[in-house]
């Protein structure tokens, strides 16, 4: 088992430093976001499980030569409050850092999404205090906001839309639609729980340097997503304009689909500059077309994605088995 705690190990590094790197200064996920977002969920996992993994069977290597057989003895041990010979502290270091570590990210993904939603419920009693429906777009309201702001409000049933008289007035009819388009995409594609846990991620991990690296990339595919789904209603021309309209104004406080900051302290979607790298890489994929990744490659990265994640659960579970 020492074996399998070393390539667990020997993964958890390439997926906690390299992979993510190159995945993040690659320029193909800009033609492939949702493709790019399976990969950035199995990265996560992957690297969670070959961390986890990597400590358990180092330190069950006095227990057994399988994980079966040394969770079984150390059961045992446990309730004998006996240790077998061999074992030494380094190795019941790495087993209490596998269950606390276990524990810590299992716990901040409950703390993220219960403050979330409770943040959630109080932003939307705000909303419905202080806007008004648009008769004609359901599912959306209109608050009276000089600054142009739009956004997306999921529910656990239903969404609202919200936007801003600033942004009705500063942007036509197809300009608008490609705005609302693109927040009820976020709506539909659930964007809000994929970003719920890579804040968890960085929340439980807040000195990993991947882990913010990783919502930023996230947070921006989600975006592109949610461009795509908008440009079946409207031309690129259009949502690009309407991108870089209120991009224009981010210095008076403007916000678009997952930018800027939202009042009452709360961000639904993990929020963007409005401005800057975000709004000029996605004015820049809309200008350039965004030709798709071709089928071979689509499901190379689909199997690269499949592969990291039965890389980890094969070394833990296999031996075990033979």
């Amino acid at each position: 088992m020492l074996l399998t705690s070393f390539a667990l190990a020997a993964l958890a590094i390439a997926l906690a430093w390299p992979v993510p790197i190159l995945l993040a200064r690659a320029s193909w996920p800009d033609r492939a976001p949702g493709t790019a977002l399976v990969i950035w969920q199995s990265i996560a996992l992957a690297g969670g499980l070959s961390m986890i993994g990597a400590m358990l069977t180092f330190g069950l290597v006095p227990f057994g030569d399988n994980l079966v057989a040394g969770l079984h003895r150390f059961g045992l041990s446990l309730a004998n409050a006996t240790l077998p010979p061999g074992a030494m502290f380094l190795q019941m270091f790495a087993l209490s850092g596998a269950v606390l570590l276990s524990i810590h990210l299992l716990l901040s993904l409950v703390t993220t999404f219960v403050r979330t939603e409770r943040l959630r419920r109080r932003h939307r009693a705000l909303v419905t205090l202080l806007s008004n429906p648009m008769p004609s777009q359901p599912g959306t309201r209109l608050i009276e906001h000089a600054a142009p702001v739009a956004y997306c409000l999921p529910g656990t049933t239903r969404s609202v839309t919200v936007l801003s008289a600033g942004l009705v007035s500063l942007l036509d009819d197809a300009q608008l639609r490609a705005v609302i388009a693109h927040e009820r995409a976020h709506a539909l594609q659930r964007h809000h729980l994929v970003l719920l846990s890579f804040r968890a991620w960085r929340g439980a991990l807040p000195w990993f340097p991947i882990a913010t690296r990783a919502q930023g990339a996230v947070a921006l595919l989600v975006e592109m997503l949610a461009d795509d789904h908008a440009r079946r209603e409207v031309t690129d021309a259009t949502l690009g304009q309407s991108i870089a309209l209120v991009a224009s104004t981010a210095g008076d406080g403007a916000t678009t689909a997952g930018d800027g900051e939202l009042p009452a302290g709360f961000d639904p979607l993990d929020p963007l500059a409005a401005a800057g790298p975000t709004a000029t890489r996605r004015i820049a994929r809309l200008s350039a077309g965004s030709r798709g990744l071709s089928a071979p490659a689509r499901a190379l990265a689909f199997a690269f994605a499949a592969g990291l994640l039965a890389i980890p659960t094969v070394l833990l579970v296999w031996p075990a088995l033979v």
